[in-house]
């Protein structure tokens, strides 16, 4: 019996079912009231390895911790750093306490301190809930994080090594079906597929789903759905395992790489589960308790490690249903110091990297805000930015009209939300944003609808051209009773094209109708200050404007038609005689070279201008997959048809290294480096040509051996039929005898017969 006393009038069995119940009871209620070491502590962090200091040191220490994580963007107050200590041996225990605001920032962390250097010591960073869990683990069983074994150093090749070709070739990649390929673009359009060790570069594990280059080349991202690989080096297909980044996201689906390729974006169309029982270890290292429910991950590219996750936007409910935010949701500043996401309606969530947190501790609130745009940087602000004298990050952002307010686009310079430049705008249904590649023009598309106007659909259109380096930031306002689809600013320059449409049958796709375009060509009057136009080209088909990447050449090219399929390739700078040329605007815009591409989806430039290509994917249901390539002169140099054609991308180029007085010099000489390309160039042409005629030669020496052989064997054979001739004649002579026949006329007759 149990030690509880008896209780009068219960049977022995009675109180001992009665015991039973209470000690039910009390389990209940222990369970029910247990401490979970797992709650309550998510902020609290656990950093380990911590060089072991007397009293005279601490405070040095605390110091140089902190610079650390500041530098890792992993900012923590003093007060909120707490370093256990040891008072008998009057030195601390080699660990310490880290207590963030919030279990994000305490997760954003975790991720930048786990395994950093200190010194000659490498720290190591835990959850305060998982000390106990990690520490009860039966032996045998579970794994322990990664952060707590080192990882050994692998050297990697040279990231950028096809630059270094001899040629200065460019490459591109094709994808059919599962096949992808790579290959070098030399001169006329002929391909050279890119070898590793003697064979093509190929990799099955390539076509899963689709591929994309990063922004300057370094990277091939292929998407699988377990996640994404960045592929890089000379041998680019990771047969050594070396140069491969994964990246574990479930169900990818779309990736953006960072301007300056340190981070990466991916969405996943389904939500991130509980990983932290899952079987697969790769997710229940890369994902925490957190992560559930979110779509969107922040990745350090080079630490392949998450910075943080985001859970996707709530449908936004339109005239015509819901409508899905477009994509990027998420938007990088030029020098890959922030990301922003634009909260519609709310305000613009600036995150600072690589510490991913909100800067100044909350976002900017804007009220009715619908979209924005950072503004680009140049060469020279990069410069000035690592001399530590460069201008801060901007962007632009739009309201719509609301309570008698006007609409309002306005410039922001960030981190210190100063605005740079406003304009009130009137009766806008949308604005889009066009900035040119330098940051030096800002084109606000303003689609506008007339003032009494109920359906609020766009039937005009407005530029408001910002100079974007000029005092005060001036703006120009160009109007346009017609629509304007299309807007593109020359990279490297000052002018502009754009696409506009008066046709009755525009946006209304009824098949077989073409639609009828206008383009035209805007530069910027230096010495009055303002844009003018210098050409206009009337009803044409063209409805798709692609400027070369060094400018100066645009082509015109018409997408989407079930009927025209017509490729423009225009000058704006064309000159026959130098001693003729005029300053006249617009005199010099002529147009090279038209031609077609039958079934034509997509259209891009190499990174050097020389070359274009017109694709057709059959991911577009075009009736003829295959691709194209032209010069920029506008001849077709490749048609190639293909079955199940897919993609087809030029790999991006970094900016060049030359200096600007590098860069004079090779202008300044560039008649000394032509004559050399020109050889070059006309060795690469009569290549085919020598080969064949090397060939020829060959076969003519053969032939002639040949030939020289059989007239020797004759010669031979001659002379020893000759010998046995003789000799049966001389055999024979004593035998001989000569036979002399002759006829002698003795009398001629005529005889007369009369009928």
């Amino acid at each position: 019996m149990s030690e509880i006393e008896k209780i009068d009038g219960f049977t022995e069995e009675e109180q001992l079912d009665f015991e039973a119940e209470l000690q039910e009871g009390f389990t209940e209620i222990e369970e029910r009231y247990a401490v979970d070491t797992q709650q309550g502590f998510e902020n609290v962090l656990v950093m380990d390895n911590i060089p072991v200091i007397d009293e005279s040191k601490k405070q040095k220490l605390i110091d140089r911790l902190r610079q650390l994580f500041a530098k890792a963007g992993a900012p923590i107050e003093e007060e909120n750093i707490s370093m256990p200590w040891d008072d008998k041996a009057a030195t601390n225990k080699g660990f310490i306490f880290l207590t963030y605001p919030d279990a994000q920032q305490a997760e954003n962390a975790l991720r930048a301190l786990d395994g950093a250097s200190f010194g000659k010591s490498t720290l190591y960073v835990n959850r305060f809930g998982d000390i106990e869990r990690y520490a009860n683990l039966p032996v045998g069983e579970g794994e322990l994080p990664t952060g707590w074994r080192e990882k050994p150093y692998v050297e990697k090749d040279h990231l950028r090594s096809w630059l270094g070709d001899s040629a200065g070739r460019d490459q591109y990649l094709t994808f059919r079906d599962q096949d992808v390929s790579i290959w070098w673009n030399g001169r006329n359009g002929t391909a050279e597929p890119v070898k590793v060790d003697g064979k093509p570069l190929k990799n099955n594990k390539w076509g899963e789903l689709y591929l994309q280059w990063s922004p300057l080349g370094t990277y091939l991202s292929s998407l699988h759905r377990v996640g994404v690989a960045l592929w890089s080096g000379p041998k680019l297909d990771g047969t050594i395992g070396v140069n491969v980044l994964r990246f574990t996201h479930p169900g990818v689906r779309l990736i953006q790489f960072s301007p300056c390729e340190n981070y990466l974006v991916t969405w996943s169309e389904e939500p991130l589960d509980n990983f932290e029982n899952s079987p697969n270890a790769a997710l229940r290292e890369t994902f925490g308790p957190e992560d559930e429910g979110n779509q969107f991950v922040i990745w350090d590219i080079k630490a392949q490690r998450v910075l943080r996750t985001f859970p996707a936007d709530k449908p936004i409910q339109g005239e015509d249903g819901p409508q899905q935010v477009a994509w990027p949701s998420f938007k990088w500043s030029p020098d890959d110091a922030y990301i922003a996401k634009c909260n519609v309606g709310t305000g613009i969530a600036v995150y600072e990297l690589p510490g991913m947190g909100l800067m100044d501790k909350k976002s900017i609130k804007i009220e009715g805000v619908q979209n924005f745009e950072w503004c680009p940087m140049s060469e020279k602000d990069f410069a000035a930015r690592k001399a530590g004298k460069g201008k801060e990050c901007s962007f632009v952002y739009w309201t719509p009209e609301a309570q008698n307010q006007p609409a309002r686009v306005s410039i922001m310079s960030i981190p210190s939300r100063n605005i740079l430049r406003a304009k009130n705008l009137f009766n806008v249904t949308d604005c889009k944003f066009y900035w040119q590649n330098q940051g030096d023009f800002l084109c606000v598309k303003v689609d506008r609808h007339a003032r009494k106007a109920k359906s609020k659909k766009a039937t005009f259109c407005n530029l408001e051209l910002f100079r974007v380096r000029e005092k005060d930031y001036p703006v120009e306002v160009i109007e346009f009773k017609d629509y304007v689809p299309q807007f593109a600013w020359e990279p490297q320059g000052s002018r502009f094209a754009i696409v506009s449409s008066n046709d009755p049958n525009y946006g209304q796709g009824i098949p077989g109708v073409v639609v009828k375009y206008n383009i035209d060509f805007y530069q910027l009057d230096q010495k009055k200050g303002d844009f003018i136009p210098i050409k206009h080209l009337d009803s044409k088909i063209a409805n798709t404007l692609v400027w070369s990447p060094r400018g100066r050449h645009i082509v015109l090219a018409t997408i989407g038609s079930s009927q025209k399929f017509d490729v423009e390739f225009w000058d704006l700078d064309f000159v026959v005689d130098e001693r003729r040329e005029t300053s006249e605007p617009g005199a010099n815009v002529t147009m090279l070279a038209s031609g077609e591409h039958y079934g034509i989806t997509d259209i891009a430039w190499d990174p050097s201008g020389r070359y274009l290509t017109t694709h057709a994917s059959s991911w577009r249901s075009s009736p003829e997959p295959g691709f194209c390539i032209w010069d920029f002169k506008g001849q077709q140099l490749v048609h190639q048809p293909m079955d199940r054609f897919k993609q087809f991308l030029w790999r991006p180029r970094p900016p060049t290294l030359l200096s600007k007085d590098q860069i004079k010099k090779v202008r300044k000489e560039l008649k000394e480096f032509s004559r050399t390309f020109d050889e070059e160039d006309a060795a690469e042409e009569n290549r085919g040509s020598a080969e064949k005629l090397a060939q020829r030669q060959r076969d003519i020496s053969e032939w002639n051996a040949w030939r020289a052989r059989n007239n020797k064997k004759l010669e031979e054979r001659r002379s020893e039929l000759g010998k046995a001739k003789k000799v049966v004649k001389e055999d024979h002579k004593d035998d001989e005898r000569v036979e002399e026949i002759v006829e002698e006329m003795i009398d001629e007759t005529e005889e007369v017969v009369v009928g």
